[in-house]
Order: C-alpha cells, then sequence, then structure tokens
C-alpha cells in the first residue's frame, strides 16, 4: 500500500475535513495524491477556493496540493487508504454520541474494496474502532478484516489554535489490525510525521493512549480549580501559590480555568462510559469531571455576590464577558463554557453582553442562544475575561475604569492582569 501510494497508483481519502481532517488531508497532498471528503457541500466548496471553513488555515496551506475536495462517493471510491477524521461528542446527559464516527463507517462499507485500508483518528473510547465500527463496514461492504482489507487506528494529536506542534512535529502513535498492518500504516504515517511514529502493540491500546492523554489534563486541572475554591476562601491568589510552587522542579504546571472544547471536556466521558458498561463505576475521573463542569456557575456566583455587595440591584446590573470560544486565539465554540457563566448569569436576570474577536455571532446564537455586542458600554458591573486571547493581553487598568462603574470587578479567570489593576476591585480564579 505505502509503495502504491507514493507512485500515485492508489489515493489517500481523509473523510472529515473539520480541524483535525483538513490539516492531515493537506500534508499528505504534499506527497501523494488525496481526496478530501466532507458530507458539508458549503464547506467543500470553500476548501476548492483555498478557505478553511474553520479559520485555522491560511491560503498558502492549500498552494501546490495534489488534492481534490468532494462529497461524492463515486470520487471518494477511487481512494485504497482511508482515514477518519469525525468528531466524537457527548450529548445533553454526557453520553457518547457515536453517530458521526457510525455514519463515517457506513460511508466506508459502501465505497471499500479488497486490499483497501481503514484508520480511524477519531477519539473513542478502547474497543470502540473494532467492536462499534468494524462491524458497520464488514455488513456494508461484505468484507472482512484482515482476510480483504485492514484496520487500524492512529489518535489524532491536532491542537487548534497552536502553530508550534503541529502535525509533523508531534510523534505519531499508530496500530492496526496484525503486524503488516502496522508496519503498512506506521509507513505511510512516516511520510508527513518528521518527528516519527510509535507502534502501538494494539488498536485498543493506542485508542486508550489518546483518551488518557485528556483525561490526565483534566483531573490535573480539576485539581487546580479545586485549590482556587479553595485559596479564594482563605484570601491568596492561586497564581501566586502557583508561581512559587513552579520553581520546584518537578512541579506540573497546571493552571485553574474553565474546561471546555471538543477534547478535554469530551473525551473522560467516553472513558468513563465504557468503564460504566464494564460494571465499573468510575470515581476520580467523574470527580475531577464534576468539578470543572461546575467552574462556570461558581464564577458566575463569585460576581452575583460582588453585584450583590455593592449595588445590591442584581436585575440592573450589567456584566460584560470578554471570550466565548473554548481557549484563546481560535474561532472555536465547541463545548464552550463560557456559555455556562452567561448562563448562570441570567438565570439571576443579569444583563450580559459577551464579545470576541474570534468567534461568529450567528453561530453562538445558534448553539448557546446568545449573541455577541458590537460596541462595549462604559457601565458594567463587571467584566469576566474568561478567554486571554492575544487582543486582550494588551488592555489596562485605564480601559478597564472606561468601561465600568467605580465599584465594577475585573474578574480575571486566568491572571492576565494580575497586578495591573489598580483602580478597579479585582479578582481572579
Amino acid at each position: 500500500m505505502y509503495q502504491e501510494l507514493v507512485e500515485k497508483k492508489a489515493k489517500l481519502a481523509v473523510i472529515g475535513l473539520g480541524y483535525v481532517g483538513l490539516p492531515i488531508a493537506l500534508e499528505f497532498a504534499k506527497k501523494i495524491s488525496v481526496i478530501g471528503f466532507d458530507i458539508n457541500a458549503k464547506r467543500v466548496e470553500m476548501m476548492k477556493n483555498g478557505i478553511d471553513p474553520s479559520n485555522e488555515l491560511e491560503k498558502e496551506a492549500f498552494a501546490g496540493c495534489d488534492i481534490t475536495f468532494t462529497n461524492s462517493l463515486d470520487v471518494l471510491r477511487e481512494a485504497k487508504f482511508f482515514i477518519v477524521a469525525v468528531p466524537t461528542p457527548v450529548d445533553d446527559h454526557n453520553v457518547p454520541d457515536l453517530i458521526p464516527v457510525q455514519r463515517a463507517s457506513e460511508t466506508i462499507g459502501k465505497v471499500i474494496k479488497k486490499g483497501d485500508y481503514v484508520v480511524f483518528e477519531s477519539t473513542v473510547y478502547p474497543g470502540c474502532t473494532e467492536e462499534d465500527c468494524l462491524p458497520i463496514i464488514e455488513k456494508l461492504s461484505g468484507l472482512k478484516n484482515i482476510t480483504d482489507f485492514k484496520l487500524g487506528y492512529s489518535p489524532e494529536r491536532i491542537n487548534p489554535g497552536d502553530k508550534n506542534h503541529t502535525l509533523a512535529k508531534i510523534i505519531k502513535v499508530v496500530s492496526g489490525c496484525d503486524r503488516e498492518s502496522l508496519e503498512e500504516i506506521a509507513s505511510v504515517y512516516e511520510l508527513v510525521v518528521q518527528a516519527g511514529v510509535h507502534r502501538a502493540s494494539s488498536i485498543k491500546v493506542a485508542e486508550a493512549a489518546k483518551i488518557i492523554e485528556n483525561t490526565q489534563r483534566d483531573l490535573n486541572i480539576a485539581l487546580m480549580n479545586e485549590l482556587s475554591v479553595i485559596f479564594d476562601k482563605m484570601n491568596i491568589n492561586t497564581f501566586e501559590v502557583l508561581e512559587a510552587a513552579g520553581t520546584k522542579w518537578n512541579f506540573l504546571k497546571f493552571q485553574p480555568g474553565l474546561v471546555g472544547g471538543h477534547c478535554i471536556g469530551v473525551d473522560p466521558y467516553y472513558l468513563t462510559h465504557k468503564a460504566k458498561e464494564l460494571g465499573y463505576h468510575s470515581e476520580v475521573i467523574l470527580a475531577g469531571r464534576n468539578i470543572n463542569d461546575n467552574m462556570g456557575k461558581y464564577v458566575a456566583k463569585k460576581v452575583i455576590q460582588h453585584i450583590i455587595k455593592n449595588s445590591g440591584d442584581v436585575k440592573s446590573s450589567k456584566v460584560l464577558v470578554k471570550g466565548a470560544t473554548f481557549k484563546e486565539n481560535v474561532s472555536d465554540i465547541r463545548n464552550s463554557k463560557v456559555s455556562d457563566v452567561v448562563k448562570a448569569l441570567k438565570e439571576f436576570y443579569v444583563n450580559v453582553d459577551v464579545e470576541d474577536p474570534y468567534a461568529d455571532s450567528e453561530e453562538l446564537n445558534h448553539e448557546y442562544g446568545f449573541r455577541l455586542v458590537k460596541n462595549v458600554a462604559n457601565d458594567y458591573d463587571a467584566v469576566i475575561i474568561t478567554v486571554p486571547h492575544k487582543d486582550f493581553t494588551f488592555l489596562d487598568d485605564g480601559y478597564f475604569c472606561s468601561i465600568t462603574k467605580p465599584h465594577g470587578l475585573i474578574a480575571d479567570l486566568k491572571g492576565i492582569y494580575r497586578n495591573k489593576i489598580i483602580n478597579r476591585n479585582y479578582w481572579s480564579l
């Protein structure tokens, strides 16, 4: 397979061209012939014109790439090596939503041929690729894994907004259904991953490796969030504590904050869901999730307490929330926990304005029921900086004085204005 791809006698296809799929497709397209497949026709047309719908890649990233963008199954059939990079979210009850990955499996089942390869990159619980996706492919295609085609798994490690840790620079974990497939899949990824690949012993090991990467981060951030709540009761600034503790060589430098997005705030639920199916109730992981999921309400409570203490009139109060995306310097609003802050404030009838230089107002309205303001007012009772966008880092005490009342609170969740706010009340996690 590797040789066929290198000689362009075979094509590689990437199914799902979002934050993960498009960078992978374009990287491979610099070396081999690629088919970029997405069910969203509007997105396909944008990419044909060199536009990344996710606003992550510049037009130059498309230059010199041997790639065909399509939503046609007939075109997709031309490929012999398929990479699945569709999202794996959770529903409103934090139960894994496998519909996207199941539909992608159905798509593959309709186009796969003898001798083809299928590699899943979507984050799932251990066993999902072989137990949930493979049967769908085999049923629709009439083909059998190992005998007729080869299955593999290589967890994505794309970090939205990160221009340093790109696909080529991060070691890629790969796995296959047998020794032959492992080596072929590894060779294919080595075409584009300069940092090299790690050969996992099985598909389940590769799936598990991905899911604990984000579970570990989630738990460490949960610890910082719980410490922040405790230190707040002691009138100690958490960031000053972390700065001091960080002088020890082996201290892990995690920070408190809202934990959203499509990875850290979601992946642990895939692991605990599978554990529950196997008769084990996770305690540590779910405890961390509970802490992080409630931070939005905690922040809103602190702001409301300040308003009650200083003006007493919550219904006529105004709060500006600066930042709506799930992390800094990206337009991605998926699972943004800023919405939890806004919702909690509105439950107390606070008038809330939200601004963000990256997010799309209509997308926010569709997803969370609020829009962005075009003009910031000058009479806020509090300003909450939820996301440290680079556009916000240059603001100073004078700016915040100009948009707040004299008793105004600057709630700086990530501590970027620590020791810079003099003429207004200041609070951080």
